[in-house]
């Protein structure tokens, strides 16, 4: 997926996406700002989704691993305390559909 770029940067990340046949956009998201991050297990037809949800913003930022970066955000995510390193292995082998958090949400 060459047109969805994550870069890693020291306080956050910074997308660049410019998909066909529709306007590019860029935006930087600050670690200390994500409040909570989802992880979305695709399967061979379909990548993996990153959910990211933002202070401030309504909907979360939809990114997917494929792009370019990709592998790099999932590691960093873990690295930056965003998400729990045994769920994220939990995640690599999860089926497709399956949607993890960190903060778990609270299922009562």
């Amino acid at each position: 997926m060459d047109w969805y770029t994550i870069e890693i940067l020291d306080d956050g990340i910074r997308l660049d996406v410019r998909p066909p046949d529709r306007d590019a956009w860029e935006e930087r998201i600050l670690f200390k700002d994500v409040e909570r991050v989802c992880y979305e297990a695709g399967d061979f037809l379909m990548s993996d989704t990153i959910y990211i949800f933002v202070r401030g913003r309504e909907h979360s930022y939809a990114i997917p691993t494929e792009g370019e970066g990709g592998p790099e955000l999932w590691g960093a995510l873990v690295k930056a305390g965003l998400f729990d390193g045994r769920l994220a292995i939990e995640a690599a082998t999860a089926e497709a559909g399956t949607i993890l958090c960190w903060p778990e949400v609270n299922r009562n």
